[in-house]
């Protein structure tokens, strides 16, 4: 490969105006990944543990520590489950209902900047497509004006001039694309976790409702204070 192509400067010269295009892709598609990443290192959360520990309160009927609980875990998962608390005394069904809307809310936050840097890796190799028919468009253009003639190394030249920005394009694309599809399958699994979650939460005060009955928030908060009174 020739030395032009690890010159920044010779690259961005003889690239014109579709290398800074490309750039521009290049720029916005690492602001997506770190976004995402970010969004979803935040998201982790090991459920199981959530939910023994959401159990554990609604098995007391302390509800509203169970939110406090949820509203402190960090994700669209704890999100849900505080969802499906706060509207407790809803029967199963409702509470079905509520688990379902509440994952829906999610799904923008989820699938947020994915199909934008899927836009990357499509345009990014379209562009250098482009700019490789123009640059061949301006090698056969010099030729003419001088008659049909080149010689091989100035037609050498040309060509590379104008596979450059196809192959920087595929320099973006590759690893766009692959970054797309690592945060599709971790999209999917965070789907199926908010469903799962979803059943769970709704089994969990469904069982606990038919051993002890319901018990309001504020019953709650008035019995602790009767408590704290006495």
């Amino acid at each position: 490969m020739p030395t032009e192509f690890f010159d920044p400067a010779g690259l961005l010269e003889k690239g014109g105006l579709v290398i800074w295009l490309q750039l521009g892709l290049a720029f916005f598609g690492v602001v997506f990944v770190i976004e995402r990443m970010f969004f979803f290192h935040r998201a982790r959360i090991n459920v199981g543990d959530l939910l023994v520990g959401l159990s554990n309160h609604v098995r007391r009927k302390a509800y509203a520590e169970a939110m406090h609980e949820a509203a402190r875990a960090p994700g669209p998962v704890a999100r849900v489950s505080h969802a499906i608390l706060f509207r407790h005394d809803l029967d199963r069904s409702d509470l079905r209902d509520v688990a379902q809307e509440a994952g829906q809310m999610e799904v923008p936050r989820i699938e947020k900047n994915i199909r934008a840097i899927l836009a990357v890796a499509l345009l990014a190799p379209l562009t250098g497509m482009l700019g490789t028919v123009i640059g061949l468009s301006e090698t056969f253009q010099q030729m003419t004006a001088r008659g049909g003639y080149a010689g091989p190394g100035e037609l050498s030249a040309g060509v590379f001039e104008a596979l450059i920005t196809t192959a920087f394009g595929l320099i973006v694309a590759i690893p766009a694309y692959l970054f797309y599809l690592y945060f599709l399958g971790r999209a999917k699994r965070l789907f199926h976790r908010i469903e799962r979650t979803g059943i769970e939460m709704v089994n969990i005060i469904c069982d606990a409702r038919s051993d002890t009955g319901i018990v309001s928030i504020r019953d709650e908060i008035e019995s602790r204070g009767r408590e704290k009174k006495g």
